[in-house]
C-alpha cells in the first residue's frame, strides 16, 4: 500500500469495508490527459453492494473519489469493471421474465440499477 496512491487506497479501503469479500477488491489507477481513471474490481456476488439501490453507492463514491481528488488538484473518475459474460447473463434473465407492468416501464431503460437487478443479486 506504500505505492498507492491516497485516490486508490481511498477507494479500496471504503469498498473493501462494504462488501463481503473483501480480499477480492482490486484496483487499477492509469492517468491520461483527461486526468485519473481507477477500475475497480470486485467479485461477483459483491457487484450490488458496490452499485447500490438505483445507483446510489456508486454514485456517492465517484462524488467522495472526485473530492478526495480534487484536494490533489486531480480530476479523478471511477470504473466499476462488470465481467461480460456476468452482464450477457444479467441481460438475458431480464428478457426472460415476465413482461412489464406499466410502472415498471417507467425507469426500464434508464440505464439505472432497479430494484429487480439487485433481487437478481441477491440484495
Amino acid at each position: 500500500m506504500a505505492d498507492m496512491n491516497q485516490d486508490q487506497a481511498f477507494i479500496e479501503y471504503v469498498v473493501k469495508s462494504i462488501v463481503n469479500h473483501g480480499a477480492d477488491v482490486k484496483t487499477e489507477r492509469t492517468v491520461d490527459e483527461r486526468g485519473v481513471l481507477i477500475t475497480l474490481y470486485v467479485n461477483p456476488d459483491d457487484m450490488g453492494y458496490v452499485i447500490g439501490r438505483q445507483g446510489q453507492t456508486a454514485r456517492a463514491l465517484r462524488i467522495l473519489l472526485k473530492i478526495v481528488g480534487a484536494k490533489e488538484n486531480a480530476r479523478v473518475n471511477l470504473k466499476i469493471y462488470e465481467p461480460e459474460e456476468m452482464r450477457r447473463q444479467h441481460q438475458e434473465s431480464r428478457s426472460m421474465q415476465a413482461p412489464m407492468t406499466s410502472d415498471a416501464g417507467k425507469h426500464g431503460d434508464s440505464g439505472l440499477v432497479s430494484d429487480d437487478d439487485l433481487a437478481d443479486l441477491g440484495i
